[in-house]
Protein backbone atom coordinates (compact mmCIF):
# COMPACT_ATOMS: atom_id res chain seq x y z
CA UNK A 1 0.00 0.00 0.00
CA UNK A 2 1.46 3.44 -1.33
CA UNK A 3 1.87 6.21 1.39
CA UNK A 4 -0.36 8.80 1.11
CA UNK A 5 0.95 12.22 1.89
CA UNK A 6 -1.29 15.05 3.32
CA UNK A 7 -1.59 19.14 1.59
CA UNK A 8 -1.63 21.72 4.33
CA UNK A 9 -5.66 21.70 4.11
CA UNK A 10 -5.99 18.06 4.60
CA UNK A 11 -3.53 17.99 7.70
CA UNK A 12 -6.13 20.86 9.09
CA UNK A 13 -9.31 18.48 8.37
CA UNK A 14 -7.61 15.80 10.10
CA UNK A 15 -6.38 18.17 13.23
CA UNK A 16 -10.45 18.83 13.62
CA UNK A 17 -10.87 15.76 13.84
CA UNK A 18 -8.53 14.72 16.09
CA UNK A 19 -8.84 17.53 18.29
CA UNK A 20 -12.56 16.41 18.96
CA UNK A 21 -11.38 12.98 19.88
CA UNK A 22 -9.28 15.10 22.77
CA UNK A 23 -12.38 16.92 23.76
CA UNK A 24 -14.30 13.64 23.42
CA UNK A 25 -11.90 11.75 25.62
CA UNK A 26 -11.29 14.56 28.01
CA UNK A 27 -16.13 14.44 28.69
CA UNK A 28 -15.37 10.05 28.75
CA UNK A 29 -12.54 11.21 31.34
CA UNK A 30 -15.51 12.88 33.71
CA UNK A 31 -16.93 9.94 34.27
CA UNK A 32 -14.32 7.43 34.85
CA UNK A 33 -14.14 6.22 38.42
CA UNK A 34 -14.92 3.07 40.42
CA UNK A 35 -18.52 1.64 39.69
CA UNK A 36 -19.24 2.52 36.42
CA UNK A 37 -19.69 0.71 33.32
CA UNK A 38 -17.28 0.78 30.36
CA UNK A 39 -20.67 0.71 28.02
CA UNK A 40 -21.39 3.94 29.74
CA UNK A 41 -18.34 5.48 28.92
CA UNK A 42 -19.34 4.15 25.08
CA UNK A 43 -22.94 6.16 25.19
CA UNK A 44 -21.21 9.60 26.67
CA UNK A 45 -18.50 9.24 23.76
CA UNK A 46 -21.01 8.32 20.83
CA UNK A 47 -23.56 11.07 21.91
CA UNK A 48 -20.49 13.82 22.19
CA UNK A 49 -18.95 13.15 18.92
CA UNK A 50 -22.66 13.06 17.35
CA UNK A 51 -23.94 16.18 18.87
CA UNK A 52 -20.26 18.27 17.79
CA UNK A 53 -21.06 16.94 13.90
CA UNK A 54 -18.41 13.80 13.62
CA UNK A 55 -19.35 10.36 13.83
CA UNK A 56 -17.22 7.55 15.30
CA UNK A 57 -14.85 5.95 13.09
CA UNK A 58 -14.95 2.88 15.36
CA UNK A 59 -18.48 1.73 15.07
CA UNK A 60 -19.09 -0.21 12.22
CA UNK A 61 -15.56 -0.36 11.19
CA UNK A 62 -15.01 -3.98 10.24
CA UNK A 63 -18.10 -4.94 12.09
CA UNK A 64 -16.15 -3.40 15.51
CA UNK A 65 -19.96 -2.96 17.33
CA UNK A 66 -18.97 0.53 19.48
CA UNK A 67 -17.18 3.99 19.51
CA UNK A 68 -15.03 3.22 21.88
CA UNK A 69 -12.28 0.91 22.25
CA UNK A 70 -12.06 0.27 26.06
CA UNK A 71 -9.19 -2.02 27.59
CA UNK A 72 -9.54 -2.65 31.05
CA UNK A 73 -6.17 -4.25 32.91
CA UNK A 74 -4.69 -6.82 31.15
CA UNK A 75 -6.14 -5.92 28.06
CA UNK A 76 -4.11 -4.15 25.46
CA UNK A 77 -6.18 -2.86 22.89
CA UNK A 78 -9.31 -3.46 20.79
CA UNK A 79 -11.58 -4.12 24.56
CA UNK A 80 -15.94 -3.64 23.59
CA UNK A 81 -17.46 -1.40 25.85
CA UNK A 82 -19.79 -3.57 27.65
CA UNK A 83 -21.40 -4.91 31.39
CA UNK A 84 -18.14 -4.62 32.91
CA UNK A 85 -17.96 -2.18 35.84
CA UNK A 86 -15.00 -0.20 36.43
CA UNK A 87 -13.07 -0.74 40.10
CA UNK A 88 -10.56 1.15 42.02
CA UNK A 89 -6.91 -0.07 41.08
CA UNK A 90 -7.78 -0.65 37.84
CA UNK A 91 -6.11 0.98 34.42
CA UNK A 92 -8.40 1.60 31.46
CA UNK A 93 -7.14 2.61 27.84
CA UNK A 94 -9.67 4.18 26.23
CA UNK A 95 -9.03 4.40 22.34
CA UNK A 96 -11.44 6.43 19.99
CA UNK A 97 -11.40 7.64 16.36
CA UNK A 98 -13.68 10.56 14.86
CA UNK A 99 -14.71 11.18 11.17
CA UNK A 100 -15.44 14.57 10.04
CA UNK A 101 -15.12 16.34 6.89
CA UNK A 102 -14.07 13.02 4.89
CA UNK A 103 -10.96 12.47 7.33
CA UNK A 104 -10.35 10.87 10.61
CA UNK A 105 -8.42 11.73 14.06
CA UNK A 106 -7.51 9.27 16.39
CA UNK A 107 -6.21 8.86 20.20
CA UNK A 108 -6.01 7.22 23.17
CA UNK A 109 -5.26 7.67 26.90
CA UNK A 110 -4.86 4.88 29.66
CA UNK A 111 -6.54 6.52 32.99
CA UNK A 112 -6.40 5.08 36.27
CA UNK A 113 -9.45 4.55 38.28
CA UNK A 114 -8.68 5.78 41.83
CA UNK A 115 -5.59 4.77 43.22
CA UNK A 116 -3.34 2.04 41.70
CA UNK A 117 -0.25 0.32 42.50
CA UNK A 118 3.18 2.11 42.31
CA UNK A 119 4.14 -0.52 40.04
CA UNK A 120 1.21 0.11 37.90
CA UNK A 121 0.88 3.97 37.86
CA UNK A 122 4.86 3.81 36.89
CA UNK A 123 4.27 1.22 33.81
CA UNK A 124 1.76 4.37 32.85
CA UNK A 125 4.66 7.05 33.36
CA UNK A 126 6.97 5.38 31.54
CA UNK A 127 4.36 4.39 28.32
CA UNK A 128 3.44 7.81 28.45
CA UNK A 129 7.04 8.59 28.08
CA UNK A 130 7.60 6.48 25.21
CA UNK A 131 5.13 8.41 23.44
CA UNK A 132 6.50 11.65 24.24
CA UNK A 133 10.38 10.02 23.19
CA UNK A 134 8.60 8.88 19.67
CA UNK A 135 7.60 12.48 19.06
CA UNK A 136 10.93 13.92 19.88
CA UNK A 137 12.23 11.28 17.31
CA UNK A 138 9.54 12.24 14.57
CA UNK A 139 11.51 14.99 12.39
CA UNK A 140 11.74 15.63 8.79
CA UNK A 141 14.20 13.51 7.03
CA UNK A 142 14.56 10.40 9.84
CA UNK A 143 13.56 7.09 8.98
CA UNK A 144 10.44 5.39 11.03
CA UNK A 145 12.61 3.27 12.38
CA UNK A 146 14.49 5.41 14.36
CA UNK A 147 10.72 6.24 15.61
CA UNK A 148 10.10 2.61 16.35
CA UNK A 149 13.51 1.78 18.49
CA UNK A 150 12.96 5.19 20.28
CA UNK A 151 9.74 3.13 21.96
CA UNK A 152 11.36 0.24 22.26
CA UNK A 153 15.13 1.23 23.84
CA UNK A 154 12.93 3.36 26.42
CA UNK A 155 10.23 0.72 27.42
CA UNK A 156 12.95 -2.02 27.92
CA UNK A 157 15.47 0.14 29.12
CA UNK A 158 12.65 0.66 32.01
CA UNK A 159 11.89 -2.76 32.39
CA UNK A 160 9.03 -3.46 30.65
CA UNK A 161 7.85 -5.27 26.99
CA UNK A 162 6.58 -4.00 23.79
CA UNK A 163 3.80 -5.59 21.93
CA UNK A 164 4.90 -6.96 18.69
CA UNK A 165 1.58 -7.71 16.55
CA UNK A 166 -0.30 -4.27 17.08
CA UNK A 167 0.97 -1.18 15.61
CA UNK A 168 0.36 2.18 14.53
CA UNK A 169 -0.48 3.34 11.03
CA UNK A 170 -0.90 6.14 9.01
CA UNK A 171 -4.59 8.21 8.90
CA UNK A 172 -6.46 10.40 6.53
CA UNK A 173 -9.70 9.60 4.26
CA UNK A 174 -9.11 5.91 5.71
CA UNK A 175 -8.51 5.28 9.63
CA UNK A 176 -5.69 3.51 9.09
CA UNK A 177 -3.43 3.39 5.94
CA UNK A 178 0.64 2.99 5.13
CA UNK A 179 2.69 3.18 7.15
CA UNK A 180 2.94 0.53 9.61
CA UNK A 181 4.40 2.32 12.82
CA UNK A 182 5.77 -0.59 14.96
CA UNK A 183 6.97 0.58 18.39
CA UNK A 184 10.28 -1.64 18.08
CA UNK A 185 12.91 -1.21 15.46
CA UNK A 186 16.11 -0.77 14.16
CA UNK A 187 17.19 2.83 13.60
CA UNK A 188 17.76 3.89 10.29
CA UNK A 189 15.54 1.27 8.96
CA UNK A 190 11.98 2.01 7.40
CA UNK A 191 10.68 4.82 5.08
CA UNK A 192 12.48 8.38 4.97
CA UNK A 193 10.03 10.76 7.38
CA UNK A 194 8.41 13.01 4.25
CA UNK A 195 6.67 16.36 4.54
CA UNK A 196 2.67 15.80 5.12
CA UNK A 197 3.22 12.08 6.03
CA UNK A 198 -0.04 11.63 9.34
CA UNK A 199 0.86 8.92 11.15
CA UNK A 200 -0.41 7.84 14.37
CA UNK A 201 2.17 6.89 16.96
CA UNK A 202 0.71 4.56 19.94
CA UNK A 203 2.96 2.32 22.38
CA UNK A 204 1.47 0.03 23.62
CA UNK A 205 3.67 -1.06 26.35
CA UNK A 206 3.05 -4.14 29.13
CA UNK A 207 4.21 -4.63 32.79
CA UNK A 208 5.15 -8.64 32.30
CA UNK A 209 6.00 -10.10 29.10
CA UNK A 210 5.34 -9.63 25.40
CA UNK A 211 2.95 -12.06 24.22
CA UNK A 212 -0.71 -11.40 23.76
CA UNK A 213 -4.10 -13.27 22.71
CA UNK A 214 -6.69 -12.43 21.25
CA UNK A 215 -10.01 -13.42 22.34
CA UNK A 216 -13.41 -15.24 21.35
CA UNK A 217 -14.68 -11.98 20.59
CA UNK A 218 -11.87 -11.72 17.45
CA UNK A 219 -11.10 -8.25 19.53
CA UNK A 220 -10.32 -7.91 22.72
CA UNK A 221 -6.35 -8.22 22.52
CA UNK A 222 -5.14 -9.22 26.55
CA UNK A 223 -1.92 -10.22 27.42
CA UNK A 224 -0.65 -13.42 27.48
CA UNK A 225 0.49 -13.42 30.95
CA UNK A 226 -2.57 -11.27 32.56
CA UNK A 227 -0.88 -8.38 33.82
CA UNK A 228 -1.03 -5.00 32.78
CA UNK A 229 -0.84 -2.97 29.54
CA UNK A 230 -0.89 0.36 28.90
CA UNK A 231 -1.39 2.18 25.71
CA UNK A 232 -1.17 6.50 24.48
CA UNK A 233 -1.61 7.63 20.92
CA UNK A 234 -1.00 10.70 18.74
CA UNK A 235 -2.08 11.29 15.70
CA UNK A 236 0.72 13.59 14.17
CA UNK A 237 2.05 15.23 11.27
CA UNK A 238 5.67 15.18 9.74
CA UNK A 239 6.56 19.23 8.60
CA UNK A 240 9.94 21.06 7.22
CA UNK A 241 9.47 23.39 11.09
CA UNK A 242 9.02 20.27 12.96
CA UNK A 243 6.31 17.03 14.15
CA UNK A 244 2.99 18.76 14.66
CA UNK A 245 1.07 16.63 17.20
CA UNK A 246 -2.64 17.06 15.58
CA UNK A 247 -4.19 15.28 18.58
CA UNK A 248 -4.27 16.45 22.29
CA UNK A 249 -4.24 15.72 25.63
CA UNK A 250 -4.54 18.83 27.24
CA UNK A 251 -8.34 18.67 27.76
CA UNK A 252 -8.18 15.22 29.09
CA UNK A 253 -5.58 16.30 31.88
CA UNK A 254 -7.39 19.66 32.68
CA UNK A 255 -9.98 16.98 33.61
CA UNK A 256 -7.77 15.26 35.57
CA UNK A 257 -6.52 18.10 37.47
CA UNK A 258 -10.12 18.83 38.76
CA UNK A 259 -11.11 15.37 39.68
CA UNK A 260 -7.95 15.23 41.46
CA UNK A 261 -8.62 18.32 43.64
Amino acid sequence: MAIIYKTDEEVELIRSSSLLVGKTLAEVAKSIKPGVRTSELDKIAEQFICDHGGKPSFKGYNGFPATLCVSVNSVVVHGIPGDEVLTEGDIVSVDCGVFMNGFHGDSAYTFEVGPVKPEVSNLLKVTKECLTKALETAELGRRLGDVSYAVQEHAERNGYSVVRELVGHGVGRNLHEAPEVPNFGKRGSGPVLQKGLVIAIEPMINLGKKGVRTERDGWTIRTLDKMPSAHFEHTVCIKPEGLDVLSTFEYIEEVLIENSN
